[in-house]
């Protein structure tokens, strides 16, 4: 026997969904929901993954973390800019608006990852 398809993950929001009248159809709009904190968690584990691979270069490039690690810090400050629970109003001076900022962002990067992996 063989299998004809792989499966199928439907990956886009709800069909049916109407942001003007969510109430209209119920089933759609708990469909909006698990859409909503599905991609909430995607972008929460993309940005738990940086940060893994910036403990990483911290460790390996010692004193020259902060011109060789430089591009994972701004990835990672970008990919922590609005991601987490209830973080969207965080202000702009905790990521710097850019990339002439990137240094003093690196040291609020350090104490993230020591507070982290004192856990």
């Amino acid at each position: 026997m063989v299998r004809k398809g792989g499966v199928k993950f439907d990956e886009g929001p709800p069909d049916g969904f109407d942001p003007n009248d969510p109430y209209a159809d119920p089933v759609a709009l708990l469909e909006q929901r698990e859409y909503l904190v599905r991609e909430k968690w995607i972008d929460i584990e993309k940005a738990k993954i940086i940060r893994e691979r910036l403990q990483w270069c911290y460790r390996i490039e010692g004193v020259n973390h902060l011109q060789k690690c430089r591009h994972l810090v701004q990835q990672y400050l970008d990919a922590t800019r609005g991601v987490g629970w209830n973080k969207e109003a965080r202000p702009i001076e905790l990521h710097g608006a850019d990339n002439n900022g990137i240094f003093a962002c690196i040291m609020i990067v350090k104490i993230r990852l020591s507070l982290v992996s004192q856990c």
